[in-house]
């Protein structure tokens, strides 16, 4: 596996994004006693998916890594490429179902919807981690991959690494507050 890989960059955010999902599903034991801890810890998490998972994450997978699988491999688009994207939209979708479940403080809609976001997102990393991910190594040499690695830190300077960090700190904090 070379030094530079884009595909490690994904996986790694994929860890990232899980954590968030564990503490979307530890959430739930607030609605009862601390709504107000509830809500916030919530608003946290949408902001957390929508700029971690879907600015950083879906968009180097969207701006950059299909479209070079797609240059490769055609058929891909209309496949599995194609279905990655769907869901992405669908996540995005579901986000802001959520989020108004949340505004008009309906906690357990708020939380099955959040629950069915979580198990969706967690099929759609399965997918990635184990089919297009490996198609993505298999269909790039080492200079074709370390080119997209450095598309993706480009990409991450340009979106803000800074707040790329801080949303990652962010979610440790989150994590802290459930477990006490």
């Amino acid at each position: 596996m070379i030094n530079k890989s884009p595909i490690k960059v994904l996986f790694d955010e994929h860890e990232i994004i899980i954590s968030a999902i564990t503490i979307s599903k530890s959430a739930q034991k607030l609605i009862a006693d601390k709504p107000d801890v509830y809500q916030k810890v919530i608003t946290e998490l949408i902001a957390f998916f929508r700029q971690f998972a879907d600015q950083y994450h879906h968009y180097k997978e969207e701006i950059i890594l299909f479209p070079e699988m797609n240059k490769k491999n055609e058929l891909l688009e209309d496949g599995v490429i194609k279905e990655m994207f769907n869901n992405h939209e669908e996540f995005r979708d579901m986000l802001a179902e959520i989020e108004d479940c949340l505004n008009k403080k309906d906690y357990t809609n708020t939380q099955a919807k959040l629950n069915n976001y979580a198990e969706a997102l967690l099929d759609h990393i399965a997918v990635e981690n184990d089919e297009v991910f490996q198609m993505a190594e298999s269909l790039f040499d080492e200079n074709e991959l370390e080119k997209i690695y450095f598309k993706f830190e480009d990409c991450d300077r340009d979106k803000g690494e800074i707040k790329k960090n801080e949303l990652v700190t962010q979610l440790a904090k989150l994590k802290t507050l459930l477990e006490n």
